[in-house]
């Protein structure tokens, strides 16, 4: 995981992005539009960053993203396959090039035995068809893990900003 700052990591792949001439949606459920904050912090984003979705319900998930009930009901919001499902709708309901989607556990409340405070399912979709997903199991409070999400998720981005 990253020990850069959100910010410094948006920095980064502003400009991976521009190099490749791609645009990035966000589908946020557990950091509530930090991964967009992030983005739009930098002056320039709007060349680089297309839209974000904030879908912290399910119905959120459902309704803007077209992640099915189904899945939800069957695997739980906190899952690969619902951040799968996630990343692959931000990019069905946008222009962008790539999208990450995040859900998680920040606290201090939520957590179960399965999924205890601190997990977070984070997923990157792009119009190649290429969807990676991966778990972090992050500690300290609603706000530390919040933030691990954000500059996690920007580093996953930059890291996938490649034209195949």
């Amino acid at each position: 995981m990253s020990t850069e700052t959100p910010l410094t990591e948006a920095g980064w792949l502003a400009e991976r992005l521009l190099s490749h001439g791609w645009r990035v949606a966000t589908a946020e459920s557990c950091t509530g539009g930090l991964i967009a904050a992030t983005c739009t912090e930098l002056s320039g984003s709007s060349q680089w960053f297309e839209r974000g979705f904030v879908t912290y319900s399910n119905e959120a998930k459902t309704e803007l993203l077209g992640v099915p009930a189904a899945l939800i009901a069957e695997h739980g919001a906190v899952s690969q396959a619902v951040a799968q499902a996630m990343a692959v709708g931000a990019l069905t309901h946008s222009h962008a090039d790539i999208a990450v989607a995040v859900t998680g556990v920040a606290g201090p409340t939520g957590g179960t035995p399965d999924k205890p405070v601190g997990t977070v399912w984070l997923a990157w979709a792009q119009r190649s068809g290429v969807v990676h997903a991966e778990c972090l199991h992050l500690s300290g409070n609603r706000a530390a893990i919040r933030q691990a999400t954000v500059a996690h998720a920007l580093a996953g981005v930059r890291l996938r900003a490649t034209p195949l």
